[in-house]
C-alpha cells in the first residue's frame, strides 16, 4: 500500500492513496511467477483481459474490446509509447525486456486520456525498468524446456564516474509452434533477440539524466496457403534511443524533458485468398517524440501538473497481394498539451480536474477532460469517484486499409470519413488496508461509447465495403482484489472481474459484423495466487485462473463464435543454492494439454499448449 506509483497523476504517490482502478506488478512478483515475457507477466494484473492468440501474438485489453488488434489501451515502456499508428494498438511480440531489470508494471483500468491522451481509452500500462544504479554487477540466466525451447540472458552494470552508472544487457529465446484445433501444427515457431543499455547520471542533487536504448530482431513462420504448403517467413526488427532530463527545484516542484526516437520494421506473411496469391505485408515506422512536463505547488492547497508533447511518425507500407494501405507512405503530426489541478478541499477531501487537448492530422482537435474526487476516510481507507472523457483517434487500419479482389475489383476500400471513437466513463472505487495482514481494492464502472467502428457497404453494388462509425456501446462491471499475508512465509491473493458488454448499431445505420468483430471478452474472470517461502531457501508459487466463456465474431461475419471457458494453473519452484545462484522449474498451463484462448472457431484457430522449463540464474 505504501509503494509509490506515478501513472495516476504523473507524480509519485502511495498506491493506497492513488484514486484509480490500479494494479501494480512488482519485479519480484514477475520473477516468482515464472513469466518469460511481458504479456505473460501481465497475467498478474487482475484488471486486464490477457489472451494468447498464437505462439507469438497476444490480445490484451482492459474493460472489454479485446482482440488480437486491440486498440483502446496505451502502453509505455520507460515513458516511451509503443503504440503503432497502423491499428492504434501494440504488437506484443516486439515488446521485450530482460524481466530481471523491470522494477514494476503499473496497470490502470479505465480511461487515462486526461493525462495520457488519445488511445488511453480503457486503460494504461506503464512499464518501468530499474535504474542503472540498482543493477550493478553481473547477472546471467539460461534455461530450456517444452514450448519455451531455449533462452539466455545477461546483464552487466558498472560505474563510468562517481555519479554515473550504466548497464548493458542482451537476451534471446526460441519458442515452439502451437497447433490448430484439428491437431495439425500451426508452424508458427518464432525467435527473438534483444539488447540494450542504460546510463543514469546525477550530476547534482537537482539534476538527473538518463540515456537508454534497445535493438531487437526476431523471426516467425506461418502457413500462407494452409496445411501442406511451405511456410513463409515473417520478421521484425528495430531499435530506439531515449534521453530524459529531470530537474528538481524544491520539494514537489519538478520539471522534465524527454526525447526519443524509434524505428520498427515488420514483415507479416498473409495467406492466399481465392485467386489472390500469398505474400508479405511490410511496414517501416519511424517515430520522433518530444515531451515536456512540469509540476509545482500553487499555494497551500493546489498542486499543478502540466505539459506538452509533439510526435512525428513516418509510416511506409509495402502492400501484400491481399492487403494494401493507401497511401503507402504517410507522415503524421500529433500536438498535445495537458493541465491538471489537484485541489485539497479539506484535510481528507481532494478534488482533481484537468484536460488533455490534442491536434491530430485525421480529426483535428480532440478534448479529453476528467474530474476525480478522493475521500481519505481514514489513513488506511480511501473512497474515490471519477468522470472522464476519452477518444480513440483513427489509425491507418480505419482510414487506409484496402483488400483487392479479382472478382469484385475492390472488396474493402479506404475511408476518409472515419472519425474518433468516444467514451464517457463513470467510476467509483474503494481501497483499504483492513488490518496489518489484509488489503483490498474494489472498482466499479459504467462506460458509454459512441462512434464505434462498423463495417458498412456501398449502395446498389454492395462492394466495396468500408469502415464507418455506426455502432454504439455500453459496458459496466467491477474489479475486486484482496491480499492476505496469512503467515510471515505465506501470502495469498484473490481477484475477480465482472464485465457486462453490449454493442449495437445506431438506428438507421448498418454494421455487417453486428458489433461482433470488435469484442472478445469473458464476462467473468477469477484469479487465485499463493506465494510461499519454504525452509531450505526454497520458494513455491502457484497461480490459478478461470476464464469464462467468450462470444466473439470476425470481420464481416454475422454468426457469433464461442470460446469455451477454461481453467489453468501455473507453478514455479525456486531454490537458492547460494545467495547468488538460483535454480527454478516452472510449469505453465498445467491443467490441460492444450486449450483455446482466442480466435474465431474456424480452421485458423490455434490451441495453446502446456509448457515446462528449467532455469538457472547467477549474479555477482
Amino acid at each position: 500500500m505504501d509503494l509509490d506509483v506515478t501513472s495516476v497523476s504523473k507524480q509519485p504517490e502511495p498506491y493506497g492513496q492513488a484514486p484509480a482502478a490500479l494494479d501494480v506488478i512488482t519485479g519480484d512478483e514477475i520473477r516468482r511467477s515464472g513469466a518469460s515475457s511481458i504479456p505473460e507477466a501481465l497475467r498478474l494484473a487482475d484488471n486486464l483481459e490477457v489472451m494468447q492468440v498464437t505462439s507469438s501474438s497476444w490480445g490484451i485489453s482492459a474493460r472489454g474490446f479485446n482482440s488480437s488488434v486491440s486498440n483502446k489501451l496505451l502502453v509505455l515502456i520507460d515513458g516511451r509509447s509503443v503504440y503503432t499508428p497502423l491499428f492504434s494498438g501494440v504488437i506484443w511480440n516486439n515488446q521485450d525486456y530482460l524481466l530481471e531489470d523491470i522494477d514494476r508494471i503499473e496497470v490502470i483500468s479505465g480511461p487515462g486520456g486526461t493525462l495520457w491522451g488519445a488511445n488511453a481509452v480503457n486503460g494504461v500500462i506503464n512499464i518501468t525498468s530499474k535504474g542503472a544504479k540498482d543493477t550493478q554487477g553481473a547477472y546471467v540466466e539460461t534455461g530450456a524446456g517444452i514450448q519455451l525451447k531455449d533462452f539466455a540472458g545477461a546483464r552487466y552494470g558498472g560505474k563510468l564516474a562517481p555519479d554515473i552508472y550504466y548497464r548493458v544487457y542482451g537476451k534471446y529465446f526460441d519458442e515452439a509452434p502451437e497447433t490448430y484445433t484439428d491437431g495439425t501444427s500451426a508452424m508458427d515457431a518464432w525467435n527473438h533477440g534483444q539488447g540494450g543499455f542504460r546510463i543514469d547520471a546525477g550530476g547534482s542533487s537537482d539534476n538527473q539524466f538518463t540515456l537508454q536504448g534497445d535493438i531487437y530482431a526476431g523471426n516467425t513462420t506461418t502457413l500462407p496457403g494452409g496445411e501442406g504448403t511451405p511456410s513463409a517467413p515473417g520478421n521484425a526488427s528495430g531499435g530506439n534511443l531515449l534521453g530524459r532530463w529531470t530537474h528538481t527545484f524544491a520539494g514537489d516542484d519538478e520539471m522534465s524533458l524527454q526525447v526519443y526516437y524509434s524505428r520498427d520494421n515488420l514483415a507479416v506473411p498473409f495467406q492466399s485468398s481465392g485467386s489472390v496469391p500469398a505474400g508479405p505485408l511490410g511496414d517501416g515506422l519511424d517515430t520522433i517524440d518530444v515531451n515536456f512536463q512540469d509540476r509545482f505547488p500553487l499555494g497551500p492547497s493546489n498542486h499543478i501538473v502540466w505539459g506538452g508533447e509533439y510526435r512525428f511518425t513516418n509510416d511506409v507500407v509495402q502492400d501484400a497481394p491481399v492487403v494494401a494501405f493507401f497511401p503507402n507512405t504517410l507522415n503524421l503530426n500529433l500536438f498535445s498539451g495537458f493541465v491538471q489541478d489537484e485541489n485539497k478541499l479539506t484535510e481528507n477531501l481532494i478534488f482533481t480536474i484537468g484536460s488533455k487537448i490534442e491536434h491530430n492530422d485525421y480529426t483535428g482537435y480532440e478534448f479529453e477532460p476528467g474530474g476525480r474526487l478522493q475521500w481519505n476516510m481514514t489513513d488506511k481507507q480511501m473512497l474515490w469517484a471519477a468522470v472522464s472523457r476519452a477518444v480513440r483517434t483513427p489509425a491507418r487500419y480505419d482510414r487506409s486499409l484496402e483488400e483487392p479482389s479479382p472478382a469484385y475489383g475492390q472488396f474493402l476500400d479506404n475511408s476518409n470519413s472515419f472519425i474518433s471513437e468516444t467514451l464517457v466513463a463513470y467510476e467509483l472505487g474503494y481501497r483499504a488496508q483492513l488490518c496489518p495482514k489484509v488489503s483490498t481494492s474494489l472498482s466499479t464502472f459504467f462506460n458509454n461509447y459512441t462512434n464505434l467502428r462498423s463495417l458498412s457497404y456501398t449502395p446498389v453494388t454492395f462492394v466495396p465495403l468500408y469502415f464507418g462509425n455506426n455502432d454504439l456501446g455500453q459496458t459496466y462491471g467491477l474489479e475486486f482484489t484482496v491480499d492476505y499475508q496469512m503467515l510471515d512465509w505465506w501470502r495469498l491473493h484473490a481477484g475477480y472481474d465482472h464485465l457486462w458488454e453490449s454493442i449495437w448499431t445506431a438506428p438507421g445505420q448498418l454494421d455487417l459484423s453486428n458489433g461482433l468483430a470488435e469484442t472478445a471478452d469473458p464476462p467473468n474472470q477469477v484469479f487465485l495466487r499463493s506465494s510461499m517461502d519454504l525452509p531450505g531457501k526454497t520458494e513455491l508459487d502457484a497461480a490459478f485462473r478461470w476464464i469464462d466463456t467468450v462470444h466473439n465474431g470476425k470481420l464481416g461475419g454475422t454468426v457469433p463464435g464461442t470460446i469455451p471457458a477454461y481453467a489453468e494453473l501455473d507453478i514455479r519452484l525456486g531454490w537458492h543454492i547460494t545467495p547468488n545462484i538460483e535454480l527454478s522449474a516452472a510449469g505453465q498451463n498445467l491443467l490441460q494439454n492444450e486449450h483455446v484462448e482466442a480466435g474465431y472457431p474456424d480452421t485458423s484457430q490455434e490451441q495453446i499448449a502446456r509448457g515446462v522449463y528449467g532455469k538457472v540464474t547467477c549474479q555477482f
